[in-house]
């Protein structure tokens, strides 16, 4: 335990799981849970999930993660981390400095989410995403990774979102489009092709507009 943390006494650390100093971890925090294929191990080595040697998460210095929030084996966060209650970070997401993870937001793993990040609460995020620096990602907005859901192979290719970019709330992004630098997505849209960068999509299925001038500047996070 690193110097000035405070982890209350419910929380559950697995494996080798570290959180840097400065940070506060509350009630009913799960940090470090084995990803499916380490349970498959541990399920055929016979022991206990408490006892067996596996990776766990790494959270960086000055984090806050708040009640019931569950993160996954493999999971690397920067300095300054903060989460919301019930957050899910699943196995082999990694994330940078400066980041919030709202309340009941869900990131399905294997996802890179850079520096001076938020994502609002009930966002949802599947696998294979990128999200570059200084995103705002609005509440309850939907990332999806796959054109034909269980109609054909499965080919994950979540979205791309550039650096700068806002995604209002309840947009809906499909599978592999690119979010361009300071775009913005509006509240409620349907984005089915690329976003130029300083563009705004707006409507449902989405169409691309001029930004307006006095929103041509990067997200202040």
């Amino acid at each position: 335990m690193q110097k000035n943390t405070y982890v209350h006494k419910s929380a559950k650390l697995y494996g080798a799981s570290r959180i840097g100093k400065g940070s506060v971890v509350l009630e009913n925090v799960i940090l470090g849970y084995p990803q499916h294929s380490i349970l498959m191990e541990i399920t055929k080595a016979g022991v206990d999930i408490e006892d067996y040697d596996q990776p766990g998460a790494v959270i960086g210095d000055n984090a806050f993660i708040r009640a019931g929030a569950n993160i996954f084996s493999n999971v690397r966060a920067g300095n300054h981390f903060k989460t919301g209650h019930n957050a899910m970070i699943r196995e082999n997401t990694t994330i940078g400095d400066n980041v919030l993870i709202g309340t009941n937001v869900i990131i399905d793993g294997t996802v890179t989410i850079g520096n001076n990040v938020s994502i609002q609460g009930n966002v949802y995020i599947p696998t294979h995403v990128t999200i570059e620096d200084k995103v705002f990602i609005g509440p309850c907005a939907v990332l999806a990774n796959d054109k034909y859901p269980i109609r054909g192979e499965y080919h994950p290719e979540g979205p791309l979102i550039r650096k700068g970019a806002s995604i209002g709330a309840n947009a809906t992004l499909v599978p592999g489009v690119e979010i361009g630098e300071g775009a913005m997505v509006a509240a409620g849209a349907l984005v089915t092709k690329d976003v130029p960068a300083w563009k705004l999509a707006i409507g449902c299925p989405a169409k691309i507009v001029d930004l307006p001038s006095k929103l041509e500047t990067l997200n202040n996070l």
